[in-house]
């Protein structure tokens, strides 16, 4: 296997080979010709983005919420659809791992407030069953 180390301002060549290493290059590391900058008008301030505001419950009933941070990969549930407990409602990963949301208790979804896609905090509310 062969690596390009730079120390202190040198940069060598090395191939490694079962735990024996031999240098094959020396050589100065030259760093790149800084750029001219162009004269600027007067600075322009970018607007600020907007957070993103939080779900809000509207719907009765329990909030499913979500147990950890993480990215909504699937919702498997919609307004007025009848669960029962168990029943996968949305898909969370989180650290390269698919967690399944389960419902917690029979009953009527009444607010759906992820979407695919969506970044979720830890104790986000992701469905509402009433």
């Amino acid at each position: 296997m062969k690596y390009k180390v730079t120390l202190n301002g040198r940069t060598y060549e090395v191939e490694v080979e079962a735990g024996k290493a031999m240098l094959l290059a020396e050589y100065e590391a030259v760093a790149p010709a800084p750029v001219a900058a162009a004269p600027a008008a007067a600075p322009v301030a970018a607007p600020a983005a907007a957070p993103a505001a939080a779900p809000v419950v509207t719907g009765a009933g329990e909030a499913v919420k979500a147990p950890m941070p993480g990215n909504i990969l699937k919702v498997n549930v919609s307004n007025g659809q009848a669960v029962k407990e168990g029943d996968v409602l949305v898909v969370l990963e989180a650290m390269k791992m698919e967690n399944e949301i389960m419902a917690p208790k029979n009953g009527t979804v009444t607010q759906v407030l992820v979407q695919k896609g969506s970044t979720v905090d830890t104790g986000a509310p992701l469905v509402v069953i009433g």
